[in-house]
């Protein structure tokens, strides 16, 4: 079957043409495809700095330095994956609920028709319209979550919809499963003990940057693995994850985070994941000198692909045969 894949470097060079994501197809179809690049370009949902709304188009201008073959891994994305870029989903500005039901409505389209959807934030308010998204073609999901913050705030400053609430929202509306969900990375001055005891008692199982450090990187990734199981799985990304040293440009950074070969690595070791879906958030550029920033978030993002093609490889089946729901929610 012809697959959609990225046109020939040494016939095309990488700096000419439109930026899609690695230099995709932008295609709104979903027949013949596995997997769709969606830019999500929402950050009124931030509570410190603003301007994620332009991180979609600073990863994927970054993106032209990937390359099809992962030596890592051993597996060239194209030879098992069908990929599109699929362009942005639909925002309204400074309006978030609006904005969440306009990026799930989107999304569906995806989701429904087996397409595994991966989003470039924007903030990560995002994530609850991707989940519903989701939850919609497979029920309830495993949430792996790298950040440096739970986001399971009931409210800011009275308002329940925020980048620091997101997580809490989706438990309630039934999206995720906490008993299968994780959260890695955790780190920095909180207001207080409830800050991370809050996501606990969600059900959620954290993983601090503190012991991730003490346990070592591949226990971290077999702890991951033996979380999720085999039910579906959404990897979402905070790109505060890493240390501000090497992703500057984010929203709310936290020092004492990982090195960008840290975490490259921590996904390398998850291999055989079920993923659903994926998501890179929290790329502020206006903030990212050098584009170091939007260049590490796609490079996770490749990481994802390969992820997904290393699980075709091994002959594990799609995602999408585990647990869908033909007719939706």
């Amino acid at each position: 079957m012809d697959r959609y894949r990225p046109p020939d470097a040494l016939e095309f060079p990488r700096f000419a043409g439109i930026r899609t994501f690695m230099r995709l197809p932008h295609v709104q179809t979903t027949e013949g495809v596995d997997v769709a690049i969606v830019g999500l370009p929402f950050d009124t949902g931030a509570t410190f700095r603003v301007g994620a709304r332009f991180g979609p188009e600073a990863i994927r201008s970054a993106s032209v330095l990937l390359r099809p073959y992962h030596p890592v891994l051993r597996v060239h994305l194209f030879e098992h994956l069908s990929i599109v870029d699929y362009g942005d989903a639909p925002v309204a500005p400074g309006f978030i609920e609006d904005s969440l039901r306009r990026i799930a409505d989107f999304l569906s389209r995806l989701t429904l028709a087996g397409v595994i959807p991966i989003g470039l934030g924007g903030d990560h308010s995002v994530l609850l319209g991707e989940l519903r998204a989701v939850a919609a073609a497979y029920g309830p999901v495993a949430l792996v979550q790298f950040d440096s913050h739970p986001d399971t705030w009931d409210a800011y400053f009275g308002h329940r919809y925020t980048h620091g609430t997101v997580v809490r929202r989706a438990i309630e509306e039934g999206l995720i499963l906490p008993e299968r969900s994780i959260q890695v990375g955790l780190r920095g001055p909180v207001y207080g003990p409830e800050d991370w005891e809050a996501a606990r008692r969600l059900g959620l199982e954290v993983m601090s940057a503190a012991e991730v450090r003490a346990i070592g990187l591949e226990s971290a990734s077999r702890r991951i693995l033996q979380r999720v199981g085999d039910h579906p799985a959404f990897l979402s990304f905070d790109i505060d994850f890493f240390d501000p040293a090497y992703a500057p440009g984010t929203g709310t950074p936290e020092v004492g985070g990982f090195t960008s070969w840290e975490g490259l690595f921590l996904l390398r070791g998850l291999v055989g994941l079920p993923l659903v879906g994926m998501d890179v958030v929290e790329v502020l550029p206006a903030y990212d000198p050098g584009g170091i920033t939007a260049l590490l978030a796609a490079n996770v993002v490749y990481e994802g692909l390969a992820l997904l093609a290393a699980r075709r490889r091994d002959g594990l089946p799609h995602v999408a045969t585990l647990g869908a729901r033909p007719e939706g929610l």
